[in-house]
């Protein structure tokens, strides 16, 4: 409006024709402009308001996982393709197995298999898995059959003196909705709760679970706790080939420089918790052995049908 003020240009709609040059008409224009932006903010207030609505019934879907197709009454159904249905399965079967997101990558890439995922225009393609890939399967509640919908939120943040959008995961009571039992899913939603507990329970947290264990000759690693402050104790390695254990509470010394708590070799605590396991699973150590022939057996089937069916697949 201002260029065209400068260079004497009328601005015509479809009820009048103005003349920017006049304080009269660049009011009328002024106030037009304002109500027009206005009135755009309240049909995008509108619109999302809409949509959550929709949302807290469980009727919006923004997007289908891949595992998952859309019916034409608007409900999430499982994939009729048998790869993709087996190949999901296989990713909780082995977290179960494993209790760790990280060893069920691990297992996956050590065999050579692939996963499925979906690209921006929903056209399915198969991959090798990394974290991410894993992760979000076992903890999308889409898998345990129930509607989720708000679990992120845009949060703006200044770096440098500019605004930066940044997208944060809520905690689970922050969220729009959750319907358990919406659909049909990869595993019940009891199963889907106890996966996201053990995965909770994998973080290394003072006050939280003992944690996944981690690699070392540490065989108490994330289970000590201090007596006194109740941290978890730390393990800490010496030696040239990292063979000689300590564990120590050394939390309160690394933030406020004071006295540990306590600490000790772990040689003779290793030794009396060695001893001690050996005679609890002695009386069953025929039956172990034959279970553990069994789940490797398991495994090894597993592997095959899952190349089996990539070959079918590429055949």
């Amino acid at each position: 409006m201002e260029v065209c003020r400068i260079v004497d240009t009328l601005l015509i709609d479809q009820e009048a024709i103005y003349a920017p040059r006049q304080s009269n008409d660049r009011l009328l224009l002024g106030l037009k402009g304002t109500m027009s932006e206005y009135e755009l903010d309240l049909l995008r207030q509108r619109a999302h308001e809409a949509r959550t609505q929709k949302a807290r019934r469980g009727e919006f879907l923004s997007n289908v996982p891949i595992g998952f197709l859309k019916s034409d009454d608007g409900v999430l159904e499982r994939d009729p393709d048998e790869r993709i249905r087996r190949s999901i399965d296989l990713v909780f079967t082995k977290f179960l197995e494993f209790g760790s997101v990280r060893q069920v990558l691990i297992w996956f890439m050590e065999h050579e298999l692939t996963i499925p995922a979906r690209t921006m225009n929903g056209e399915t393609h198969w991959r090798r898995p990394a974290y991410g890939n894993i992760y979000r399967v076992l903890t999308n509640p889409v898998y345990g059959g129930a509607y989720a919908y708000g679990k992120t939120e845009s949060v703006v943040r200044y770096e440098s003196g500019l605004s930066k959008t940044r997208s944060r995961r809520r905690d689970r009571d922050q969220w729009v909705a959750l319907i358990p039992g919406a659909h049909e899913g990869y595993v019940a939603w009891e199963k889907f709760e106890r996966v996201q507990s053990m995965i909770r329970g994998n973080r290394f947290v003072d006050g939280q679970p003992s944690g996944a264990a981690r690699r070392g000759l540490g065989l108490l690693g994330g289970v000590l706790r201090c007596r006194r402050c109740g941290r978890m104790l730390r393990v800490y390695y010496k030696g040239d080939e990292n063979n000689f254990v300590r564990y120590a509470c050394s939390r309160e010394e690394l933030n406020t420089k004071e006295a540990r708590c306590i600490a000790f070799s772990g040689a003779t605590v290793h030794v009396a918790v060695a001893r001690e396991l050996l005679r609890v699973v002695e009386p069953a150590a025929i039956e172990a052995a034959v279970l553990a022939s069994q789940q490797e057996a398991q495994a090894r089937s597993e592997v095959i049908a899952a190349l089996h069916r990539d070959l079918e697949a590429a055949s």
